[in-house]
């Protein structure tokens, strides 16, 4: 199994920051590298549609369980979920199934 990489932080602000300065609570800016995404080649979700992995605006939650289950499935196969699930928790993700984690999972383990 291809071991993640480490992402290159800088000390710069996110895109669309406050005034050109990031607050204390912000997460660094993580600079997208070839090293940074290496692991996503050989990702299972590789080439499939990102409806899978992420919601459509006003989804219930039949529909969003069955999603997220559909999306855990392609992950529990993946040779990279924990590169993939480090890499969502490390730069803050808020969005998608990543690695097998939902937001609110994700958002659980940053507490």
């Amino acid at each position: 199994m291809p071991q993640a990489l480490p992402a290159r932080r800088v000390a710069c602000p996110r895109p669309g920051g406050r005034g050109g300065r990031g607050g204390a609570g912000d997460a660094p800016f993580v600079v997208p590298t070839l090293e940074t995404w290496a692991w996503q080649s050989v990702a299972a979700c590789r080439g499939m549609d990102s409806s899978v992995f992420f919601a459509p605006p006003d989804e219930r939650s039949e529909a969003k369980h069955s999603r997220e289950a559909a999306a855990r499935r392609v992950c529990a196969r993946c040779p990279v979920r924990e590169a993939c699930a480090d890499f969502a928790l490390r730069s803050h993700e808020t969005y998608g199934v990543w690695g097998g984690l939902t937001e609110k999972e994700r958002a659980r383990g940053r507490r």
